[in-house]
């Protein structure tokens, strides 16, 4: 987007741990979409907001953190006037989502709520380095070279380049 020409906002919990990932230029700021009261100015001037959000936690709480971060951010960005989301969402079809699959699939319907247009990309496992299913995998593949899988695990992916995903999102 910077190479476009566009000035680009990151919001993150800790600055200080993606200064060293992002562009210069790439203005970095302090918030937490699980406390709107951070959200500030975050969203001020924006005119497209990117959802990049998703909760890699384990047990129920994570769903019901996705669905207040998700609010969180539709409120926010509809006070702000922000005029389009684009949401990375995960591939899902069908009637037997895990649950990570269909809080993804919930949060879509919360960004849509908000009255604001949400373009939405689903994706599978996305293969680049930074990608946590792809950070996941890698460290699986450095500690087990071989692994036995439970008879359950069946479910076929569709995976996708980051380079690939970045393109379709800008």
């Amino acid at each position: 987007l910077q190479n476009d020409g566009l000035a680009v906002r990151c919001l993150c919990r800790n600055p200080e741990e993606l200064r060293w990932r992002v562009a210069p230029g790439t203005e970095v700021v302090p918030g937490d979409l699980l406390q709107p009261g951070s959200l500030g100015g975050a969203f001020s001037g924006v005119d497209t907001a990117f959802y990049l959000v998703h909760s890699m936690y384990g047990g129920e709480e994570f769903q019901a953190a996705e669905r207040k971060a998700a609010t969180n951010f539709a409120l926010a960005a509809r006070e702000a006037g922000v005029r389009r989301i684009i949401y990375l969402g995960g591939l899902a079809a069908g009637m037997e989502l895990s649950p990570h699959l269909r809080s993804r699939a919930e949060t879509g319907n919360i960004l849509r709520s908000s009255g604001i247009p949400v373009v939405e990309f689903q994706a599978s496992i996305i293969i680049g380095s930074g990608s946590a299913s792809f950070e996941m995998i890698r460290a699986l593949v450095e500690r087990l070279p071989v692994m036995i899988t439970p008879r359950w695990v069946n479910t076929a992916a569709q995976p996708i380049a980051i380079e690939d995903v970045i393109a379709y999102l800008a």
